[in-house]
């Protein structure tokens, strides 16, 4: 893989790895937004998810160590069993049926809403304790089925937490998890064992460091409705992947 790569196309690659990790960094979820499109021009899809995986998981681990202690760990304990339910009725749909309505349904859905956040309309109170079985439920089965489930955590903790960075560094929590599920699986199945892989994934770790640094020092200046906005607007690039992903 890396011997068909130029050294211009990794520089390519190493500074859209690194804009996406800005906005992991910003937002606490969607690497594979920015990252994908661009990676699928010079590599397959099957290592694409695998490498992303990978990085994902330590940039979590890094925010994690680092601000670790900041994380609400009523929501996570709420979260995350309910989310490694729903991987793993993900993993069944994904095996026995064909997910593409609810590709749409969600895709639909994510558009709605980031379209009523960006709005301005301010709803009265938050969102309550038992929203987490739905959220959670719905962001493990997505993370199964398409990898990318962030987004849904992030609707339901912007709708619990008043902190940015509360919210960013619980959010980066749960992609750390939910990335955990998926790093163990392509383990069992041998996808590590490329060498080529793991090569890149290294060469492309001080990209996403250099990212997540970023991210997070543009999120230190923001206040919670600038964040705000810019995760719905996060949440919304999300949904027409979705439908993207589901037209093509």
């Amino acid at each position: 893989m890396l011997s068909n790569l130029s050294a211009l196309h990794l520089s390519i690659i190493w500074l859209g790895v690194a804009l996406s990790y800005v906005v992991f960094g910003i937002a606490g979820f969607g690497t594979a937004l920015v990252a994908s499109p661009l990676l699928a021009q010079f590599m397959p899809i099957s290592h694409i998810v695998p490498l992303l995986a990978l990085l994902d998981f330590f940039a979590a681990a890094t925010n994690l160590a680092r601000d670790g202690r900041k994380a609400e760990l009523s929501e996570l304990k709420r979260l995350v069993p309910l989310m490694m339910l729903g991987s793993g009725v993900g993993a069944l749909i994904l095996l026995f049926t064909k997910p593409d309505v609810l590709l749409l349904l969600l895709g639909v859905f994510v558009i709605a809403y980031s379209v009523y956040s960006l709005s301005g309309y301010k709803p009265v109170g938050k969102l309550g304790p038992i929203f987490s079985v739905p959220f959670g439920l719905v962001g493990g089965i997505f993370s199964a089925l398409f990898g990318s489930g962030g987004f849904v955590y992030a609707i339901y903790l912007q709708g619990r937490l008043d902190s940015t960075e509360r919210i960013r560094v619980t959010q980066t929590t749960l992609i750390g998890l939910s990335t955990l599920t998926r790093l163990v699986i392509f383990l069992a199945a041998g996808v590590y064992g490329d060498f080529n892989l793991l090569l890149l994934a290294a060469l492309l770790a001080p990209s996403m460091l250099a990212g997540v640094w970023v991210g997070r020092r543009i999120t230190l200046k923001l206040s919670r409705e600038q964040f705000v906005r810019i995760v719905n607007i996060v949440i919304f690039v999300s949904g027409i992947f979705l439908l993207a992903r589901y037209f093509s």
